[in-house]
């Protein structure tokens, strides 16, 4: 796992380890592995046209003494300094090492110029939008041809949310020192960091617990068929969901938990998409339920299950409320995503069950769930899931960009393999399933959502570049059937 940590954890992590160090060893460390990442990425250091944006914090240090490093591999380094303050050691080295620093009048052409910008303008306790002159700096360099190396974070993003207010740094590459950060993985942060590279300055002995993880591949492990397996040992997952109106959830989410390796699928509905399903389908068990009052007896009809998937296409009347009051007064894991989301943010007392529950919600679903405005759960996607987490008791999956997994007093989890392809009907009915089938065989409610974005996104990128650089459109159908490829690459 890639663990994150929060800049007041970062913070005291440091103040520890520098007070068995000598003075200045943590900056020169981090100045160090800088200097490595940038030399790396360059074509040549010798010869080559450097500027660093220098700050008054820590960070312009590290830019400072990273740059003079450059500078005696023979680059020719420029600094130009952002406010009334600059690390005087770092400067110190710069000037001593051959560099020089730059008058405001000259920063404009030298970074257009540049082949390597190092963005030192602020730190990672820098939030809140970037004030003058950091903010023209920041849209220089992000329009400037040359690579953009950020130190430690983007100037202008938020460390601990991903969150952006106005001007941001464009980095290709991102240098993080000791752990990664939450904002270098959450969108809209993340979007700003390029290329993130890890540089270790020993703080990992100094490290509690981290707030945010996301999964390598190794990592992610849905459960294998043994010798002893049947279909029953593999799980069965009980599917509700579509209508008259609209069928293909109904196809979809049935797909999802079949390719997702569920033992059996059984598939409820009325009698258009259970139809449908077959057709499509012809492994799943169906059965046509009508549309009407509370009936007791339905699921005993549908069968033995062990996990529930309800609400895809299911409509918000009072019959589907009615299916999904008898799913949630089970004891069986459920996961509830579209239109059960809906129901749900009429009747949140659904959610007081001691089974597991998993809500697949999109910034607007969750919207009406926790009663936010959507614009602002986009900007701070990180702080709404673990709300919604901890409102909700529930495992809460949020769909967007960034895919987040949040569980009440649990380090959330985020997705690294989505793809703005999933931007297209039909896909999260697809993760649904898939999820599904996940939780029947056995998988807590975290561990099975994560598992099922990642793989759901992994089917996505395969689907859409079946050959290397060649991307195309995809539909939700693809990614069904490109699942089978993602569960064997792992």
């Amino acid at each position: 796992m890639r663990c994150a940590h929060e800049v007041g954890k970062v913070r005291e992590a440091e103040r520890a380890l520098m007070a068995r160090l000598p003075e200045g060893t943590l900056m020169q460390r981090a100045a160090a592995g800088l200097a490595s990442v940038c030399a790396r990425v360059m074509p040549a250091v010798y010869g080559s046209r450097v500027v660093l944006l220098v700050g008054g914090g820590d960070n312009g240090g590290d830019a400072l003494y990273a740059g003079a490093r450059l500078a005696r591999r023979g680059a020719r380094v420029h600094a130009v300094q952002a406010g009334s303050k600059i690390h005087p050691g770092g400067l110190a080295a710069l000037l001593a090492g051959g560099g020089r620093v730059l008058r405001d009048d000259e920063a404009a052409a030298a970074i257009g110029a540049a082949d390597l910008i190092i963005d030192g303008l602020t730190g990672i306790g820098g939030t809140g939008g970037l004030r003058e002159p950091h903010a023209r700096y920041a849209a220089l360099a992000s329009e400037a041809p040359g690579l953009v190396v950020a130190c430690d974070v983007p100037s202008g993003v938020d460390a601990s949310t991903g969150r952006v207010e106005g001007a941001a740094v464009h980095a290709d590459v991102t240098v993080t020192f000791g752990t990664y950060k939450p904002g270098l993985l959450i969108d809209p942060g993340a979007s700003y960091c390029g290329v993130v590279e890890l540089v270790d300055i020993g703080l990992g002995p100094d490290l509690p617990d981290p707030d945010v993880v996301a999964a390598r591949h190794e990592d992610v492990q849905p459960p294998e068929p043994g010798p002893e397996s049947d279909k029953y040992r593999r799980g069965v997952v009980g599917i509700i969901a579509g209508g008259d109106a609209f069928t293909g959830a109904a196809v979809l989410t049935a797909g999802g938990a079949v390719r997702g390796g569920a033992g059996m699928v059984r598939f409820a509905s009325v009698a258009r998409p259970v139809e449908l399903v077959r057709q499509r389908w012809p492994e799943a068990v169906t059965t046509v339920i009508e549309p009407g009052p509370h009936d007791p007896g339905v699921l005993e009809r549908i069968g033995r299950v062990q996990a529930w998937v309800v609400g895809p296409g299911l409509g918000t009347g009072k019959a589907a409320e009615s299916l999904l009051e008898a799913v949630l007064t089970t004891e069986l894991p459920a996961l509830v995503d579209a239109d059960g989301l809906t129901v749900l943010s009429r009747r949140r007392d659904l959610l007081r069950r001691a089974a597991p529950t998993v809500l697949t919600p999109h910034a607007g679903e969750l919207s009406r769930l926790i009663r936010a405005d959507r614009e602002a759960i986009e900007a701070r996607r990180l702080e709404h899931v673990r709300r919604a987490a901890e409102e909700l008791s529930a495992t809460v999956l949020l769909k967007g960009s960034t895919t987040l997994v949040a569980e009440p007093d649990r380090p959330v989890r985020v997705n690294p393999t989505g793809t703005p392809r999933l931007a297209t009907a039909g896909t999260g009915d697809v993760l649904s399933g898939l999820i599904g089938a996940l939780l029947a065989g056995g998988m807590s409610a975290m561990d099975a959502a994560a598992a099922g974005a990642y793989l759901h996104g992994l089917a996505a990128r395969l689907a859409s570049a079946p050959d290397p650089g060649e991307e195309s459109p995809i539909s939700a159908a693809d990614v069904i059937d490109a699942l089978p490829a993602a569960f064997r690459s792992l």
